[in-house]
């Protein structure tokens, strides 16, 4: 069995080698469209001793269809040949015949995948996209990814239409710089249409598209890419740290997160694989630029609302060689855009703030604050559950040689909400 990737509608833009499979089918097996577009080529072609070859439309009855397949083949009344769209094996009908043959009965001759070509008609490159099929899968895997990634493609269906998929995202509040819905690609009446997400949710389109979501924010997720290493200097190594050294960072009079409290302020946010992490108030960005390090998957946004201090933001990002959506405002009134959170640092703004954060978590969501003063801790802590007090005591060199500790301010970190109290002494 030869599977044929088609494209653009035209046969005749086949490989040699797909041309001849096809002229000596005795079966062609295909959608009422390839079918109707190989009739009408095979009438261009030699005629055939025996007429022309037994037409086989796919249909819904994939057991029929596939019995039928298998009787054909063990009958011998080949050579067959099933014409499908771009590439076979990209989410395509190879999936399918797999469940029913062996994978040495076929020969996939594929052309472009229509995810290729939408990504090429948008003039981008896709090999970091993350695509998503919606046929048959619920829209959640659509839009956990579009949440998480910077580059997505779904593939639509009839159940799970484009403006299905604009309205779920609306609905979970995602951020999406582009949006891009590639219908028909290749035929006389393909359409390619850059648009809003609210557009999106509320137009009819082609249920068979392509829908291209690009942001948030627009930014390239480096951390952990050649890009970024290349930004950091030949030679340099990809290290896993955290707390490092405020000298790290650019930052205005001492306004960061100490390394100390930036190692707890961490571990207590217990980082996922992916997600989205908030750094509200971010300073210099120090917690968000190290969360984006430890865990790569995650969209990270900074929110701060100093125009000054954003810049520093991306500078300290860029030179770290990570993606962080940088937002200028003052919160709470920056969050409202921004989509809901699987994590967040609440550094700055106070216990208002702090309400309004968690007020916009995910489920299962944690929050980390930390503070210095003790009553705006205390409240933070009647409201996640947890306090600790982080004091650190730094070696000091002595003009002699020797050492002194030299004690810093205590801060105090907050965190939750959990329903488990922290252990009685």
């Amino acid at each position: 069995m030869t599977v044929i990737g088609v494209a653009d509608d035209r046969l005749d833009l086949l490989s040699p080698e797909a041309k001849v499979a096809l002229r000596d089918a005795r079966v062609v097996v295909g959608g009422r469209r390839h079918l109707a577009l190989f009739a009408r080529w095979d009438k261009t072609q030699p005629e055939r001793d025996a007429g022309g070859p037994e037409l086989v439309e796919i249909s819904a009855d994939t057991e029929g269809l596939m019995g039928r397949v298998r009787a054909l083949l063990s009958a011998g009344d080949g050579p067959l040949c099933v014409l499908a769209s771009g590439d076979p094996g990209f989410f395509g009908i190879v999936r399918t015949l797999l469940g029913h043959l062996h994978r040495r009965q076929l020969c996939v001759l594929p052309s472009p995948s229509s995810v290729s070509v939408a990504f090429a008609r948008l003039g981008l490159p896709w090999d970091d996209a993350v695509v998503v099929s919606a046929h048959g899968r619920p829209l959640d895997w659509a839009v956990r990814a579009a949440r998480t990634a910077a580059k997505v493609a779904v593939l639509t269906s009839p159940e799970a239409t484009p403006q299905l998929l604009g309205q779920a995202l609306l609905a979970a509040g995602c951020s999406v710089d582009v949006v891009a819905v590639c219908s028909r690609l290749g035929s006389g009446d393909e359409e390619v249409r850059e648009l809003s997400l609210g557009e999106l949710a509320e137009g009819r389109f082609d249920p068979l598209s392509v829908v291209v979501l690009l942001g948030p924010g627009g930014l390239p997720l480096t951390g952990w890419s050649e890009a970024g290493a290349t930004q950091r200097g030949p030679g340099s190594e990809r290290v896993l740290a955290w707390g490092r050294n405020e000298a790290t960072y650019a930052h205005r009079n001492g306004m960061i997160t100490k390394g100390e409290t930036r190692s707890v302020v961490l571990g207590k946010l217990c980082l996922p694989e992916r997600g989205v992490l908030w750094d509200v108030g971010a300073g210099s960005g120090s917690v968000a630029i190290e969360c984006a390090l430890s865990s790569p998957g995650l969209t990270v946004f900074a929110i701060e609302e100093n125009p000054e201090d954003t810049q520093r933001i991306s500078a300290n990002a860029t030179g770290a060689g990570v993606g962080v959506h940088v937002i200028t405002g003052s919160a709470p009134a920056a969050l409202d855009a921004l989509p809901a959170p699987d994590r967040a640092f609440v550094g700055g703004g106070g216990i208002e703030v702090l309400e309004s954060v968690l007020g916009r978590l995910s489920p299962g969501g944690h929050v980390v604050a930390s503070f210095a003063a003790l009553d705006r801790a205390v409240a933070a802590a009647h409201l996640l559950g947890h306090l600790v007090q982080v004091r650190a005591d730094r070696g000091e060199r002595l003009p002699d040689g020797s050492w002194r500790l030299s004690a810093q301010n205590p801060v105090f970190v907050a965190w939750g909400p959990s329903d488990e109290p922290d252990p009685a002494p």
